[in-house]
């Protein structure tokens, strides 16, 4: 009966103690979601915090499990705060008869007798400290103890604790006051980070380095006492010092972790592609740069691995925050006008549709396309020119003469293909301006597809976060993406070159430069086989950055970020593809190399060419006097006068003559002119048609030496073009200086002494030129 009795009593108790658990359970649902929402935090690709986002209480925290902390921090932890955490049921009654004598025979609080259970009761409800507040937090103890193991107890401990400030949880705190991962405490940091939650704000070791230091070798001394650990390394651990830095948490990359955390509100945790090193040193290179150019300047960088197209460094503004230089701005993103970023894609596209070869010829002069002028960015022009020549020196008139004939729809549509979308103002279509900057895209979309050209010409979306699907778009043959890689990799670095970097580590880079209109974007994007980088430099609000330009704001940074990388992330240059072979072609005529025909080759180069193909030099737009190419003529075998059909005689032979296009005559020598030139007509012959006589200039003797007056500085000299009715453009040292109708006149003042070379040119290719000088 008394058995039964005291089942009966047993089963009562039993019944009202699982009776109150179910009425009064510990809040820890609601804790849960208290804390889910709103906290959250970006990783690197290796989990290394980049940017924290506070949660509605301001509280930045990091949840981590036991197996990612340091193990010298779980023995510190166990040894000092709970060493029968894994034996006990929540409760150490030991703990709590020894705390409560210490506090009777002293009249204060000596050690508390709180167990790592009963300190994560008090973390997720206010418990009072009184007396009858202990006992409510061994209750809920037990009720923890009764629905969690003892590793996510553990884990909520290590995830909650306060640290201080506005820090929860050890890794939060070992980054905030460390700077580094709480996996990697040495045993000196892991007991200064156990004994701080005591009394977080009387510890901070950023605010009381030496409080911080004694209550850090108590807990030391507790390890060495119970030989947890040995007194050698008890002892080196009391050398460090305790060098906390100020209180702050992780900025890097915070302009990318604003947008992965606007893309995914309910994340707690976001891990994205980048490698927390590259992305220290990005912008600091960055920040670095900034310093010589005005306060209202910003900048931003992409790295990219090319096997991946995952983003390993991202910096979208010279400074995060800063009001002078809209450093809110992720300038990543914003669409801004490329210059001339885009000519390696329409070389490129170029090679694919047989148009050219790396070294067909290319005239860069005064052209109208329509009512389009295009001119150089360097006001100066360079007459016959290779293609891989005019894409090194980012020529504008072969470029636009080149998306002329490649079409600027086609240009655009095979862009949008590879996923760069370009902006067009509205109602605009794709037109010849958009090779020269006349539309909008922004660094990330032009790092995917620059990407292309060491990628064997597949373009792709630059990735952000581990695990998104890699969509490639094929935008270039892998010939023609060799090959343009090639061109631009003979680029010398010019003032980009710096001394801070062993040349002999450098890998080859295809680079190309780019600048708007009107100084308001500087670009600069390379490529090795393993990485592209993408660098931006000017002002956010749009208003020009006079003097600065690709090659000499952009570009010196850009070499700085591919130096500053780890000699592996390159990987190994393009590999040519077969389709690519090398023969010697010859110019004018652009075609390969005949010994037979020897003499129509004016000038040889060795080419690269796509599948076999030497297409000729461009047919010439417009009405001219003569077409370019190969023409045949009769002449005489034994004098050389030439005829034709209206003289025709016994003893005739066939020759032939290489011409060059018509506007590249003023830059050639008066020997290939000569090469190009059929020979006089015999006086018995009728004419037989239409013969480019040059212009004269009047207004200037050839041989001239010029001084100018005693009190002026410069010389005024007034000329026109005598022999064509159309118009004349006039160059002084291959600059333009303005164009005239027929024989109109035009003045200009010469204030530099020197020799110089005057040119008339016209539409159809007249030309006259002479040489005077200026004295001083």
């Amino acid at each position: 009966m008394t058995l039964k009795r005291l089942c009966i009593a047993l089963a009562v108790v039993i019944a009202t103690v699982l009776l109150l658990d179910w009425l009064f359970p510990p809040p820890l649902a609601q804790f849960q979601r208290a804390r889910a929402g709103g906290s959250q935090v970006v990783l690197a690709a290796d989990g290394t915090p980049l940017r924290a986002f506070a949660d509605a209480r301001g509280v930045w925290r990091y949840p981590i499990a036991p197996s990612a902390v340091s193990p010298f921090y779980l023995q510190a932890l166990l040894a000092y705060e709970d060493r029968w955490f894994y034996r006990h049921i929540g409760v150490n009654p030991a703990a709590l008869l020894r705390a409560s004598s210490q506090a009777l025979l002293s009249g204060r609080v000596v050690s508390g007798g709180s167990t790592i259970s009963m300190q994560v009761a008090r973390m997720i409800e206010p418990i009072p400290r009184t007396a009858l507040g202990k006992l409510k937090q061994i209750v809920r103890a037990l009720q923890l103890e009764a629905r969690l193991s003892k590793d996510e107890l553990l884990a909520l401990y290590l995830s909650h604790a306060p640290f201080g400030g506005t820090i929860e949880g050890v890794e939060a705190a070992s980054y905030a006051y460390l700077g580094k991962s709480s996996r990697d405490l040495s045993r000196a940091e892991a007991a200064l980070l156990v004994v701080l939650p005591q009394r977080p704000s009387a510890l901070r070791p950023d605010r009381y380095p030496e409080r911080a230091r004694v209550a850090r070798d108590k807990v030391l001394s507790r390890l060495q006492a119970l030989g947890i650990w040995d007194a050698l390394a008890v002892n080196d651990a009391r050398v460090e010092s305790v060098a906390a830095r100020r209180l702050r948490v992780p900025q890097a990359a915070p302009l990318l972790a604003q947008r992965l955390v606007d893309a995914h509100p309910d994340q707690a945790r976001i891990y994205s592609t980048i490698n927390a090193n590259w992305q220290a040193m990005a912008q600091a290179r960055v920040s670095n740069a900034l310093r010589r150019f005005p306060p209202s300047t910003s900048g931003a960088a992409l790295i990219v691995d090319n096997r991946s197209m995952q983003a390993r460094a991202y910096v979208g503004s010279g400074a995060f925050g800063a009001p002078e230089s809209f450093g809110h701005v992720d300038m990543v993103q914003a669409k801004r006008s490329p210059g001339s970023t885009l000519k390696p894609l329409l070389y490129g596209l170029a090679l694919d549709a047989g148009l050219i070869h790396s070294e067909s010829l290319l005239i860069d002069a005064p052209q109208n396309f329509g009512s389009y002028r295009p001119g150089n960015f360097a006001e100066k022009f360079n007459g016959p020119v290779s293609a891989a020549s005019a894409l090194r020196l980012s020529l504008n008139v072969p470029a636009v003469d080149l998306l002329d004939r490649v079409g600027p729809a086609r240009f655009y549509a095979a862009l949008e293909h590879a996923g760069l979308r370009l902006g067009l103002p509205p109602g605009a279509k794709p037109n010849l301006s958009i090779i020269l900057g006349g539309a909008a895209t922004n660094l990330e979309d032009l790092v995917g597809a620059y990407a292309a050209i060491a990628r064997a010409g597949l373009a792709g979306r630059v990735q952000l976060q581990s695990g998104a699907k890699l969509a490639n778009r094929r935008v270039l043959s892998p010939g023609a993406a060799w090959m343009i890689f090639q061109m631009l990799a003979e680029n010398a670095r010019g003032a980009g070159d710096s001394a801070f970097f062993d040349p002999r580590g450098r890998r080859r880079v295809a680079w190309k430069t780019g600048t708007s209109f009107g100084f308001r974007d500087a670009w600069a994007l390379g490529s090795t086989g393993g990485i592209t980088v993408g660098v931006w430099i000017g002002r956010p609000d749009g208003t020009p950055l006079p003097g600065s330009f690709g090659a000499v704001s952009a570009l010196p940074l850009l070499f700085e970020l591919l130096d500053s990388l780890p000699t592996q992330a390159h990987g190994d240059a393009p590999v040519r593809p077969s389709s690519v072979s090398k023969v010697d072609i010859c110019w004018p005529l652009g075609t390969r190399f005949e010994p037979a025909e020897a003499e129509l080759c004016h000038r040889k180069w060795s080419a690269y060419v796509l599948d076999g193909t030497v297409p000729p030099t461009f047919a010439e737009r417009g009405v001219h006097l003569w077409q370019a190419g190969r023409v045949e003529y009769l002449h005489d075998s034994n004098g050389g006068a030439r005829r034709n059909a209206s003289c025709l005689h016994a003893d005739v032979q066939v020759a032939q003559i290489a011409r060059w296009p018509a506007l590249s005559y003023p830059w050639l020598s008066a020997r290939v002119r000569a090469l190009a030139t059929l020979p006089q007509l015999h006086p018995s012959c009728t004419p037989d048609g239409p013969r480019a006589e040059p212009l004269v200039i009047d207004g200037i003797s050839p041989g001239s030496a010029l001084r100018p007056p005693s009190n002026r500085l410069a010389v005024p000299i007034g000329m026109r073009a005598l022999g064509t009715p159309e118009r004349v453009r006039w160059l002084l040292n291959d600059q333009l200086l303005g164009e005239t109708l027929g024989s109109a006149s035009i003045s200009i003042a010469l204030p530099n002494p020197g020799a110089h070379r005057l040119v008339a040119l016209d539409e159809s290719g007249r030309f006259g030129a002479v040489q005077f000088e200026v004295l001083r």
